[in-house]
């Protein structure tokens, strides 16, 4: 961990990209690639979208569930362990170039092949593990692949930078998510969203638009928490496009579409402090100093006197299950998941394998 003291300025990165769809290993080497690129154009946070390692499972708002199991066969044998060798990658990636990395990934369970989580890493510059979220509820047809998370990862992580919390997608419309990293002293939060959201409506409403959704969030929670938001979406391209539609072309219909969703980055007075990138690949850069958060919280400070904590109480559970817990095993195991700072001990104590 970080001592405690003011952060400098920093360069912050949302990272606007594509996956190399259902292919972890080309999309790993993709993600040490733009963490170099962001380091060598002064930033210090490389913030990734949604589930960028192996992409987004967008076939499951596209084809029946019946008809998905191959293509849910293929996304889990693409997930990742966050101990596993692609982590390693990106971990030894942010030490290298000396810069924090917030990832997101489809985490495969160490327990059952089958088991999948939507998760998300916070990296340090020296390619230590400061966090791991796994996103609480799959929202909607998400749940055709991935399982409930739980709260180990609701934490706010003290860092050079300032302090940084996380969420995935629909959670950073969650009151008592948000909420509870705003009582943490967050300073700066991730978000980061899929590339679209395949969307039909057979009265002819008007198509769900991401990008919409995502900036009412971001400003939001940024007015809230007094935090500088940094939301990094995925890119649909091409590539992507065709394994997703798997040669339906319903399904390349729908996806050509959609509107696309944005990455941008958004101070604490819920005001845009960057440009909004949605319609091409790349990276949205900007400065941020953490020290105009104070004059904000003049105003409002939900986690100070903006709030009266002799009515309202808010308790949060931690503790990372387990499928089973083996008595007999308990002093050599390490994988023992009731630990009150909520550390997941299976995933070595914040150190990649």
């Amino acid at each position: 961990m970080f001592p405690e003291r003011r952060p400098e300025k920093s360069i912050v990165t949302a990272v606007h990209a594509a996956s190399v769809m259902l292919n972890k290993a080309a999309s790993t080497a993709k993600a040490c690639g733009l963490i170099a690129k962001a380091a060598a154009d002064g930033s210090r946070l490389a913030v990734f979208p949604e589930a960028f390692l192996p992409g987004f499972p967008l076939w499951n708002g596209l084809i029946r569930p019946i008809d998905g199991h191959a293509m849910f066969r293929r996304f889990a044998e693409n997930s990742l362990r966050v101990d596993g060798p692609e982590m390693a990658a990106i971990a030894e990636a942010a030490a290298k170039h000396r810069i924090f990395v917030s990832m997101g990934l489809s985490e495969v369970s160490p327990h059952s092949d089958g088991c999948l989580w939507n998760s998300n890493v916070l990296i340090s510059d020296r390619g230590e593990l400061l966090n791991h979220h796994r996103k609480l509820v799959p929202t909607f047809y998400e749940k055709l692949s991935w399982t409930g998370g739980d709260g180990a990862g609701l934490k706010v992580v003290p860092t050079s930078l300032g302090r940084i919390g996380s969420l995935i997608c629909g959670e950073n419309n969650n009151p008592l998510s948000r909420y509870t990293l705003m009582a943490q002293g967050e300073q700066i939060h991730t978000a980061s969203y899929p590339p679209v959201w395949p969307f039909r409506n057979p009265l002819g409403a008007k198509p769900y638009d991401l990008s919409d959704a995502i900036r009412v969030r971001a400003a939001a929670h940024s007015f809230e928490a007094k935090a500088f938001t940094i939301v990094s979406a995925g890119f649909l391209d091409e590539e992507s496009l065709t394994v997703i539609a798997d040669g339906n072309a319903e399904s390349e219909a729908i996806l050509r579409a959609c509107p696309r969703s944005c990455s941008m980055i958004v101070g604490p007075d819920g005001t845009l402090r960057s440009d909004i990138r949605g319609d091409a690949e790349g990276m949205v850069h900007t400065e941020i100093d953490v020290a105009e958060i104070v004059e904000h919280k003049q105003h409002h400070d939900m986690a100070g006197y903006y709030n009266r904590m002799d009515i309202y109480s808010l308790h949060v559970q931690r503790a990372r299950p387990q499928p089973a817990y083996f008595r007999g095993d308990i002093l050599q195991c390490e994988d023992v998941a009731f630990e009150d700072d909520g550390k997941d001990l299976a995933q070595g104590n914040g150190r990649f394998a």
